[in-house]
């Protein structure tokens, strides 16, 4: 017969557990480049954008601009995917290596 005491302690072990990975999402930043650092986007665990700096250089040629913002909000996003799954591979690996769903914003 199962211990249904300390499943519950384990459950409520991984949902605190889960609870502070959502808040170090949360206050997780990433920030990604492109055109050597021309344009840099820095973007939240919540896939927001906080920053985006633009070198004066690239305001001369607005097709372009915009081409090297949309890279930087990409690289940033894949930045923020990857550091989530790194800081967290450990717990998810008793899952399969997969984060729960809602754990990665965006996904």
């Amino acid at each position: 017969m199962p211990d249904w005491s300390d499943m519950m302690r384990q459950a409520q072990g991984l949902k605190a557990r889960f609870e502070e990975m959502q808040k170090e999402i949360a206050e997780l930043e990433c920030t990604g480049e492109a055109g050597g650092g021309i344009v840099r986007v820095t973007l939240s665990g919540q896939f927001e954008a906080r920053r985006v700096q633009i070198a004066p250089e690239a305001m001369d040629d607005r097709e372009m601009l915009e081409d090297l913002v949309a890279a930087a909000m990409n690289d940033a996003a894949r930045r923020v995917r990857e550091t989530i799954q790194e800081r967290f591979s450990g717990l998810a690996g008793g899952m399969g290596g997969m984060l729960p769903p809602g754990m990665l914003p965006g996904a």
